[in-house]
């Protein structure tokens, strides 16, 4: 039985050292996977000439699964978004974004788990329309929704919520006032809704929402929206568990999926062995449970889980002194 290969792009700042971690610890649980490393961001451009080479995107193709550290894109000089590229260029039209407290973190409440379903490729981050006038007093850009787009997406809200056992979906909207885009998304919400009479089904206004999550958090359970909203809406619930660095996210598409750290480079900590690694390592477990491999997802789970609620040799950020090689080595022993 030939071994899965895993496309794994270390990514730029402290990428490699958190992404070192996960595979690390995706090795000590037997997942015996392949890894084929490959190049993007600002190392793949110092070393190629390009922000994403021929041969990354070969390698995500070919092997379907890729694990990813944080990009950095260049500001200004046209570069466009390394990540809006990637989801744009293999159709992954589904951003998974998990939030879940964790006990001895900073968070400022408990009990919180919710998941949010953001539309990966449309909406105001297509890039369409994008003109300013030669003066630069007048900026536009455009807003493109279709409903295979939202079917989608929120058809796969919905399968999601039914897989994990969830009782809930709430779809975001400013209906209202986009009566076009957001509301062919609600209508199109409304509608698959009516084929899920297992879960039930509601819908907010993105700016009430965003208030009911800081008020009222659990109350939220699965949130489907478009993709700046839910942009929007996934950090504002990653804050409410500690921040970026305890949250994940997953790219899904057809044909490939994407398993990213959703927090910067952190450029300023490069190198110097004390980034938190939990995003990754929560990506590495959303990425086994997209492999049916859940019972090393659950064993990885739980002994992140357990490390830092014992605050054992946990980093900076989570209270601690330690390392991210001895943070990753409590892990393993926790494992």
């Amino acid at each position: 039985m030939s071994k899965t290969r895993i496309t794994v792009i270390p990514g730029d700042g402290i990428g490699p050292d958190i992404v070192a971690s996960a595979t690390r610890i995706l090795d000590h649980v037997g997942c015996d996977f392949t890894y084929d490393y490959a190049l993007a961001g600002l190392s793949a451009l110092e070393q190629t000439g390009e922000l994403i080479p021929q041969q990354t995107l070969d390698l995500i193709e070919s092997n379907k699964i890729a694990l990813k550290g944080p990009l950095t894109t260049p500001v200004g000089k046209g570069f466009t978004s390394i990540n809006v590229t990637l989801r744009k260029h293999f159709e992954l039209y589904a951003n998974v974004r998990p939030v879940q407290t964790f006990e001895g973190t900073k968070a400022r409440y408990s009990g919180i788990d919710i998941i949010t379903v953001r539309e990966n490729t449309e909406g105001m981050y297509s890039g369409q329309g994008q003109i300013v006038d030669d003066a630069r007093t007048i900026a536009e850009a455009k807003s493109v929704i279709t409903r295979k787009g939202s079917e989608r997406v929120i058809r796969y809200a919905y399968e999601l919520a039914r897989r994990e056992g969830r009782k809930k979906v709430t779809a975001l909207h400013k209906a209202n006032i986009l009566k076009t885009t957001s509301g062919l998304f609600l209508e199109v919400a409304r509608e698959i809704a009516k084929e899920y009479p297992d879960i039930e089904s509601s819908d907010m206004i993105v700016d009430a929402a965003c208030m009911n999550l800081v008020m009222y958090p659990e109350r939220f359970d699965v949130i489907v929206t478009t993709n700046l909203f839910g942009d929007i809406t996934s950090d504002l619930c990653a804050g409410l568990v500690g921040g970026l660095g305890m949250a994940p996210g997953a790219n899904i598409g057809e044909k490939a999926a994407i398993f990213e750290a959703v927090h910067g480079s952190a450029p300023d900590i490069a190198g110097k062995n004390i980034a938190n690694p939990t995003s990754i390592i929560l990506a590495s477990v959303q990425m086994l449970r997209h492999l049916a491999m859940h019972k090393q997802a659950d064993q990885i789970f739980n002994a992140l889980k357990e490390t830092i609620k014992q605050g054992d040799r946990v980093t900076q950020d989570l209270g601690g002194t330690g390392s991210t090689d001895e943070f990753t080595q409590a892990i393993i022993d926790h494992l």
